[in-house]
C-alpha cells in the first residue's frame, strides 16, 4: 500500500499513520461498539504493510468507519496452515503485519497463537496492541471476585464431555469465565448448577452493544430463568464465582484474616482471604479493620 494512503480518520481529521517497524502486531478491536477502538490500534491498522483478519467483511466495517484504506487478507482456522507461512515470509522480508480477530483481543479463542509461534520461531518481534476484551468486560461487570480468574473458552457441546470439563475446573480457586452459544446457554447453566451447586454467577450478553445485558444471581436462579425465557440472542459470556473456601464460620474467617495480616498489608490480606473464601474483598477488609480496632 502506498505510504500516502496510510491514514485514518477521527472525527473530521485525517491523520497520517507513522511508519511501523517490522513486527507482528496483535491488535485488539471493538467487541461491539466501534467507538471502543484505541488511537494506537487505528494507527497500527492504517500503517501496517499487511493486515490479516478472520473475516474480511467484518473487518471492512471497522476500516470503513475510520477511513482506513487497507485491503485485509484472511487468516482463520480453516486456512491457517497455508496463510501462516505466507505471513511469516512477509515478516522475514521486513514487512509489518497486523493481526486482528472479528472482535476483541486476538488469540483469545482463535487460531492466532499458531502465527505467534511461527513468528517467534523465525525470530520476529511480536507486539501486543491491547484494547477491548469480552472476557474482562464481563468479569469487571459481574460483581464476582476478579483478583484471580480462569478463562476456559467454550465448553464441549456434548453433555457428558461438558460435565467432565466442568468437574476438572471445579476446585479452581478463581472466578471461571466461559464463552457460550445462545442456543446452548440454558442447558449449560443446568449442568453448571448440578456440578457447582449454588455458586454466584453472571451472564453478559451483547456487551458494549445496543441491547447489552448483565444478569446476575445463583446458578440455580439463572438456570431457571433461561429455561423459561426465549433463546437469547448475541454473544454470551458466563462468569461463575469461585468455590467457597474452608473458612466457613466467622471464627475461621477471623483467624484466617489475622494470620494473613501478620504477613502482609491489610488490603492484600483481604484480597487473599477473598480468593480463598469466595467472600467479598471489601467486607473482609472492613472486618480486618474491626479486628484490629478491637
Amino acid at each position: 500500500m502506498d505510504s500516502s494512503s496510510k491514514t485514518y480518520v477521527v472525527g473530521q481529521a485525517e491523520i497520517a499513520a507513522r511508519p511501523l517497524e517490522a513486527a507482528l502486531y496483535l491488535v485488539a478491536t471493538p467487541i461491539g461498539n466501534l467507538g471502543d477502538i484505541t488511537l494506537r490500534a487505528l494507527e497500527t491498522l492504517a500503517g501496517a504493510d499487511v493486515l490479516a483478519c478472520e473475516d474480511t467483511r467484518v473487518t471492512r466495517v471497522l476500516l470503513d468507519r475510520y477511513g482506513i484504506r487497507q485491503r485485509p487478507i484472511a487468516y482463520h482456522e480453516h486456512n491457517a496452515a497455508e496463510a501462516g507461512p505466507r505471513l511469516v515470509a512477509a515478516l522475514e522480508e521486513g514487512k509489518s503485519v497486523a493481526l486482528v480477530s472479528d472482535a476483541g483481543t486476538p488469540l483469545v479463542s482463535d487460531p492466532g497463537f499458531r502465527l505467534v509461534e511461527q513468528a517467534q520461531a523465525a525470530g520476529v518481534r511480536v507486539v501486543p496492541v491491547p484494547g477491548p476484551s469480552a472476557v474482562l468486560a464481563a468479569l469487571t461487570a459481574s460483581g464476582l471476585p476478579s483478583d484471580a480468574f480462569l478463562f476456559a473458552g467454550f465448553l464441549p457441546v456434548k453433555d457428558g464431555q461438558k460435565r467432565s470439563r466442568l468437574e476438572e475446573l471445579k476446585a479452581a480457586p478463581a472466578t471461571l469465565v466461559f464463552f457460550e452459544s445462545p442456543r446452548r446457554l440454558a442447558e449449560t447453566l443446568v449442568a453448571m448448577a448440578e456440578v457447582y451447586g449454588d455458586r454466584r454467577a453472571a451472564i453478559g450478553r451483547e456487551l458494549t452493544k445496543t441491547f447489552e445485558e448483565m444478569r446476575t444471581g445463583t446458578l440455580a436462579n439463572l438456570a431457571a430463568h433461561y429455561a423459561e425465557a426465549a433463546t437469547p440472542k448475541g454473544e454470551i459470556v458466563v462468569c461463575v464465582g469461585p468455590p467457597e473456601g474452608k473458612a466457613d464460620s466467622v471464627e475461621d474467617v477471623d483467624r484466617l484474616l489475622t494470620s494473613l495480616a501478620a504477613e502482609m498489608p491489610a488490603s492484600k490480606a483481604a484480597a487473599e482471604a477473598a480468593r480463598m473464601t469466595g467472600q467479598p474483598k471489601q467486607a473482609l477488609y472492613r472486618r480486618l479493620l474491626d479486628l484490629r480496632d478491637g
